[in-house]
């Protein structure tokens, strides 16, 4: 087991971004704003030689003014429930203050080791930073600079003594199943991470824009591992305030970042609300990444039967362009059909890391051909001979053939939905390529293109050759013209 490392500290004092250091990472949101970090965030060391995990967690506060802030002290006391190591973190230029008494006495009453690390220290006299801090009674304070970088390693072996070197390494597996929670802010996506894991792992909470961080979740689930990635919700541009302007963007980013590193999407949606633009606009992002979509409309059990029928309908007009995508219609918060969702995950992952042998996925296209063959292009009909599988989530079949340039759009459709019956293909989109071949008979072709080019360029340097050796050979007289002695015709004499 490695050991476990918690920050722990008031607001904005740097904790994040000494948990990007110490992880190698940039998971951790960071910005000058108090109460950015909200959710523990879970991190692996860089450090290949003492592993260890790092916990990142929100600022402590003493008065407690919002729900918000009761929620994240929660997250805060779990954290540090786990941890095997405490790092207590201060501001250097803000000095000590009474909100690091308050989180100094909470610490204490963990009765873990506890180091002090008095951040932003750099251009300051350790001994005068610390000196104020010794008040704590937690040995002597550890001065650093996570900006720069500077005396973390000093600190982490300060932290990491007489710590057993662990026997394994606790790292995700790799052959986890990655499942990236998205959808607009307030869906419930939180909440339905919580409902799977089976625990209050993150902030759910009914104030828009709850979650900001990417949340990586490991747990496992019917013999299967999986890795859940919580997303902030993204707004339009017109709700987003000036202030969390840039924290916004960060967290728009760690969206589009956890779209790529996932296996499966799950699109979160509520059931009161229309699909509108900016999901389109998500769902494109995903579909453009080839990862295999799955929907979930939640706050199923809040609409009224008779309107049941008429949002279906709306949801099909709206999400025509991913026709193969399942919708679930859950109850995130009662649990109605959350096991549908991840069983269907599940199928999602083995259809979309499928392996197509060649011979099949031939097979497959000539009986395609033979029921719907493909169109004339300049007066020949277009070939398709055999077809191979180049590439795993999303399934990329490349289709080999005469004029494949020229097929359109509608037969590689056909295809495609051809391929995804046959191979069952659940819930992931199809990718179909056709490699562009050059003839070296083809005019147009590279091959013949430089022989033309070739062929262009030598007789105008042997016609130069010839004309300089000319003007430089003296003149020489040349042949005389010889009369000609042939007669015309002769006129007849009267």
């Amino acid at each position: 087991m490695l050991p476990i490392v918690a920050l722990v500290g008031r607001p904005n004092v740097g904790k994040s971004t000494l948990f990007n250091v110490l992880t190698g990472t940039r998971d951790a949101i960071v910005a000058d704003v108090p109460g950015v970090t909200r959710d523990r965030q879970y991190g692996y060391s860089r450090d290949q030689i003492n592993p260890f995990v790092v916990i990142d967690t929100g600022g402590v506060v003493e008065n407690l003014q919002t729900n918000m802030q009761a929620q994240m002290r929660r997250q805060t006391e779990k954290a540090v429930e786990e941890a095997d190591r405490l790092i207590f973190i201060a501001d250097a230029r803000g000095g000590l203050t009474s909100e690091d008494h308050f989180v100094a006495a909470v610490l204490r009453k963990s009765g873990k080791p506890i180091t002090l690390a008095i951040n932003k220290a750099e251009g300051l006299d350790s001994e005068m930073v610390s000196a104020d801090f010794h008040a704590l009674g937690f040995g002597n304070p550890v001065a650093i600079s996570a900006e720069h970088r500077q005396g973390c390693d000093t600190l982490m072996e300060v932290v990491l003594e007489g710590v057993a070197p662990p026997l394994g390494d606790d790292r995700p597996d790799p052959d986890s199943i990655r499942i990236a929670i998205i959808g607009r802010p307030n869906v419930g996506k939180s909440t339905l991470i919580n409902r799977l894991v089976g625990e209050e792992r993150v902030i759910a909470t009914d104030e828009p824009g709850t979650t900001r961080d990417s949340i990586f979740v490991p747990f496992e689930r019917d013999e299967r591992k999986f890795i859940l990635i919580d997303t902030a919700g993204v707004r339009r541009k017109s709700k987003v305030d000036k202030v969390d302007d840039a924290v916004e963007r960060a967290s728009v980013a760690k969206t589009l970042q956890a779209i790529a590193e996932s296996h499966v999407v799950i699109m979160v949606t509520d059931a009161h609300d229309v699909i509108g633009e900016q999901d389109a606009s998500v769902l494109g992002i995903a579909l453009e990444r080839g990862r295999a979509i799955i929907i979930a409309v939640n706050k199923w059990d809040g609409i009224p039967v008779d309107q049941r029928d008429a949002i279906k309908n709306q949801l099909a007009l709206k999400l025509d362009f991913v026709q193969f995508a399942p919708v679930f219609y859950i109850s995130a918060r009662h649990g109605t059909a959350v096991g549908d969702v991840a069983r269907a995950a599940i199928k999602a992952f083995d259809a979309a890391m499928r392996e197509m042998p060649t011979p099949q996925l031939t097979r497959v296209l000539i009986a395609a051909m033979q029921a719907h063959q493909p169109p004339i292009r300049n007066g020949r009909r277009i070939k398709l001979r055999y077809a191979h599988q180049g590439g795993k989530n999303p399934p990329r079949i490349v289709i080999h053939g005469n004029q494949t340039s020229s097929v359109p759009d509608a037969y590689t459709r056909y295809l495609c939905n051809t391929y995804r019956k046959a191979f069952d293909l659940y819930a992931t989109p199809v990718a179909v390529e056709y490699p562009a071949h050059k003839n070296p008979f083809d005019p147009s072709g590279t091959r013949a293109q430089a022989r033309k080019t070739a062929a262009a360029n030598r007789p105008k340097m042997r016609k130069k050759t010839a004309n300089r050796a000319v003007k430089n050979r003296p003149a020489q007289p040349g042949p005389t013209k010889r009369k000609s002695t042939t007669r015309g015709p002769t006129k007849k004499r009267g």
